[in-house]
C-alpha cells in the first residue's frame, strides 16, 4: 500500500484560532497523523490537501483547486443563528464564494452527526460525501492524584473552595448570561476560562456577535471569576479542581470541554441540545438552556447529591474511552484513502 502524501493547512496554528477548538483539533490531528506509517505529511508535491477549518463568511478555501481536497467543518453556528452572527454585505458575498468552493471538495470531515445534518441542510452537500470523526480530550487531560499542586493552583488563580467551571468563548450560542444567572440563583461561584471573558471589560460590545451581552455585562463582571486564557497544563488542573463542569450552550458542533471534563473525572451538566446529548450520552445531567432556573437545579443536584456525582464521574470516565485522537487520525486516513481511490 503506497504512502499518501498529505498537506494539512496549518493556518489555525498561527491565527486567533490557536487558543480555540479549531487550533486544538489541528495540532492534535497533525501530531497523531505523524505516528501513522501509511501517510506522509509534506508541504509540496502532495496527493491531498486538508483544510482543517471552514468559516462561511471568510475566504478560507481556494475557488479552484487542481488537487484532491478535504475540508473539516466543525459547525455552521453563524448560519443557524443569522441574526446573532450577521454576515454583512461583504460576508454574504464571501459566503456564496465559500459555499461554491466547499461543494467542489472531494470530501468533508465533521465532528458530530449533528454537524453533518447541518452541512447537508445549509450547504447542500450530499451526506455520502461527509464523514464524522469525533474529537477527543487529549492525553494530558486526565484525573490527577491529590498533591501540593492543588493549593498552588488555587492560590495562583484565586480559586474558590468549590465552583462551577465553564471553558470557552462567550459568543451568543454559548449562553453565558444564563449560566451566570443560574450560579447566582444557587449562590455558587462561577469560574470562566477563556480569552474573550477576560477581555470583556475592554471589549467593544458594539460587535454584532457580542451585542447580546450588553444587558448582561455587569452581571457577568460581578458574578464570575474570569481567568482568561490559561495554558493546557494549568487548564487540566483547574478542571480537576472544579466541583461541576457546565456547558450551557444553545448549540455546539461538538463540545470539546465536555469530554475534557469527563477525562478529568469531573461531573458534567450540559444543555439538552443536539450535539451535547450526542457526545454526553448517559454521562451528563441535561438541562434546558433557555431556563436559568433549570440550569441551577441541575447544578445543585450534582453538588448536593454525592451518589449522583460519583455515578456521573464513573460514567464520564467510561464514556471518554469512546474518544481518542489515535482513532480520529485513523478515521481521517480512511477518508484520505477513499478520496485517492484506494
Amino acid at each position: 500500500m503506497n504512502k499518501i502524501k498529505v498537506k494539512v493547512d496549518t493556518k489555525p496554528l498561527i491565527s486567533g484560532d490557536v487558543v480555540r477548538g479549531v487550533g486544538f483539533y489541528t495540532s492534535q490531528l497533525i501530531s497523531h497523523l505523524e505516528k501513522l506509517k501509511e501517510i506522509e505529511l509534506v508541504e509540496k508535491d502532495f496527493d491531498i490537501i486538508h483544510y482543517p477549518y471552514f468559516n462561511p463568511f471568510f475566504l478560507t478555501l481556494p475557488v479552484n483547486n487542481n488537487v484532491k481536497t478535504i475540508v473539516t467543518i466543525h459547525d455552521l453556528i453563524p448560519l443557524i443563528y443569522p441574526k446573532q452572527y450577521p454576515s454583512g454585505l461583504k460576508g454574504a458575498i464571501r459566503y456564496r464564494i465559500q459555499k461554491n468552493a466547499v461543494k467542489k471538495a472531494d470530501a468533508i470531515i465533521t465532528v458530530s452527526e449533528t454537524s453533518k445534518k447541518d452541512i447537508v441542510r445549509f450547504l447542500g452537500i450530499p451526506a455520502e460525501k461527509i464523514f464524522v470523526t469525533y474529537e477527543a480530550a487529549g492525553e494530558m487531560f486526565r484525573k490527577l492524584e491529590v498533591g501540593s499542586w492543588m493549593s498552588d493552583v488555587v492560590k495562583r488563580y484565586g480559586l474558590p473552595e468549590r465552583f462551577v467551571l465553564y471553558v470557552g468563548d462567550i459568543n451568543y450560542n454559548k449562553n453565558i448570561p444564563a449560566l451566570v444567572e443560574a450560579c447566582k440563583i444557587i449562590n455558587t461561584p462561577l469560574v470562566i476560562v477563556g480569552k474573550q471573558a477576560a477581555d470583556l471589560e475592554k471589549m467593544s460590545l458594539i460587535h454584532p456577535e457580542l451585542s447580546h451581552l450588553l444587558t448582561h455585562k455587569s452581571l457577568i463582571l460581578s458574578h464570575s471569576l474570569r481567568l482568561g486564557y490559561v495554558p493546557d497544563e494549568d487548564l487540566v488542573k483547574i478542571i480537576n479542581l472544579a466541583t461541576v463542569y457546565c456547558q450551557p450552550s444553545f448549540y455546539e458542533g461538538f463540545g470539546l470541554p465536555v469530554v475534557q471534563a469527563f477525562a478529568c473525572g469531573v461531573p458534567v451538566v450540559a444543555s439538552k441540545t443536539q450535539a451535547l446529548v450526542e457526545i454526553g450520552d448517559d454521562a451528563a445531567i441535561f438541562v434546558d438552556p433557555g431556563n436559568p432556573k433549570d440550569i441551577a437545579a441541575g447544578i445543585k443536584r450534582v453538588i448536593e447529591n454525592r451518589n449522583l456525582r460519583e455515578e456521573l464521574i464513573e460514567k464520564g470516565l467510561r464514556r471518554i474511552k469512546d474518544f481518542s485522537w489515535d482513532k480520529t487520525a485513523k478515521e481521517t486516513v480512511k477518508v484520505y484513502r477513499k478520496v485517492v481511490g484506494e
